[in-house]
């Protein structure tokens, strides 16, 4: 196959798929089209080795090659997708980017519903509750990328997981991590059904948080930045445990306390 001829070129501001693209910045676009933008060689790269592909490519004309980004166009228009170049100027447009990576790929939004979740495929899960920090949910993602978690079930009113910052942030952990989302009510009725012991970090009759009696499959429970866990939330817990906090401060950010928790439970469940 000729690539440079199965590439459409795009050289107006005001053509239609860049305004699509544009249009992918915003979450009720993203629901509407049920899709996602994400940008970067390494993001892209990753997406690819984890079995994702974007369905549309889009390339800044010019570009220095690179071998990553040659097997990533083969491998979108091996499966059908499309390849686009355009100038940098007209990307920075549909990212809504001032200074754009040479590559973005459009991607089908995952399936987030519970039922994907295995429980027992990993022995950790992360739980975030009204996390409302897109930067936070990237972090999260991250967090359980590192620790081997199977993925981030999102509770209540969270931020969106497709968000071109929270994609950013992530640092591909979005197509490594499970991403499922659920109200509290279905959540718990849904980690009732079987095994699964749900942890959070409180002041209320908590343990220390070292050498607590952890389980696998163990869901690390975090709230939200600024008013933390209903008290109802963490009076559903099996376990809650407590950090000891030796400075002037009287809480961690929520991510960070999310990792600090996992990294302990990692600990103890391979001890």
């Amino acid at each position: 196959m000729n690539r440079a001829a199965a590439r459409r070129q795009i050289t107006g501001f005001s053509n239609l798929t860049i305004k699509y693209l544009r249009s992918l910045r915003e979450k009720k676009h993203r629901k509407r089209e049920g899709a996602f933008l994400a940008e970067g060689v390494r993001l892209l790269t990753d997406a690819r080795e984890c079995g994702h592909l974007p369905k549309m490519l889009v390339m800044v004309s010019g570009r220095d090659p690179h071998p990553l980004v040659n097997a990533l166009e083969g491998d979108v228009l091996e499966q059908g997708g499309e390849v686009i170049e355009t100038s940098s100027d007209i990307l920075a447009k549909g990212t809504g980017k001032s200074n754009p990576q040479a590559i973005a790929g459009v991607f089908d939004e995952f399936d987030t519903s519970l039922s994907i979740i295995d429980r027992n495929s990993a022995p950790i899960w992360l739980v975030a509750q009204a996390l409302r920090d897109p930067g936070n949910m990237g972090t999260m993602l991250r967090t359980g990328d590192a620790i081997g978690a199977g993925g981030l079930i999102l509770i209540d009113d969270c931020a969106d997981p497709f968000s071109v910052e929270a994609v950013r942030a992530s640092m591909g952990a979005i197509f490594t991590q499970k991403v499922a989302r659920a109200s509290w009510g279905e959540f718990l009725a849904w980690l009732r059904e079987g095994e699964g012991q749900l942890v959070a970090a409180s002041l209320r009759d908590a343990v220390p948080y070292r050498g607590a009696p952890y389980q696998a499959p163990c869901f690390i429970l975090v709230g939200n930045e600024s008013q933390g866990l209903p008290e109802e939330y963490e009076a559903a817990c099996d376990l809650r445990v407590t950090m000891p906090m030796k400075g002037r401060a009287d809480s961690l950010n929520a991510a960070v306390a999310g990792a600090v928790l996992a990294y302990e439970v990692l600990d103890s469940l391979e001890g």
